[in-house]
């Protein structure tokens, strides 16, 4: 079994925000390097940059300067190089439109951010522990919306 941390990005202008996911990532029974962004196009610039190894797991806000999340995910999903990275989208708005336009965009799940610290924590486990190789094939609308 490798004991090389996975790694996962956070892409969000929200410093709070960013804390709280850094400390409930932190305290899930995983090896994980985070990296963080404040918006979408460091992540690009990143990824298209200095990166020498992709992340296993990105998860993108929407509502951010600069470069938001639509964009951004879009950008991703045009570029054949970044076709295999998972990207889940982590944003407050539990608009149906967001939903529809992140899924029909290639977002492989969308969370609502959670506000409580042990839904936040059950939450991150949840996704970072999936098994993305075999999720990704089977992803329908119905299970596109993730829920504790």
């Amino acid at each position: 079994m490798s004991t090389k941390p996975m790694k996962v990005v956070l892409v969000d202008d929200d410093e709070d925000d960013r804390m709280f996911f850094a400390d409930a990532l932190q305290e899930i029974d995983l090896k994980t390097d985070l990296t963080e962004f404040h918006n979408g196009q460091e992540l690009l610039d990143y990824l298209t940059g200095s990166c020498t190894e992709f992340p296993q797991l990105i998860f993108l806000d929407l509502n951010m300067p600069v470069m938001d999340g639509f964009e951004c995910l879009k950008k991703i999903r045009s570029n054949p190089k970044f076709e295999d990275l998972v990207v889940a989208i982590y944003s407050t708005s539990s608009s149906e439109r967001d939903i529809e336009e992140t899924f029909v965009n290639g977002a492989n799940i969308y969370i609502n951010k959670p506000n409580k610290f042990e839904e936040l924590k059950k939450t991150i486990a949840q996704v970072v522990k999936r098994n993305w190789q075999y999720e990704e094939n089977e992803m329908d609308k119905g299970n596109f919306l993730f829920r504790i």
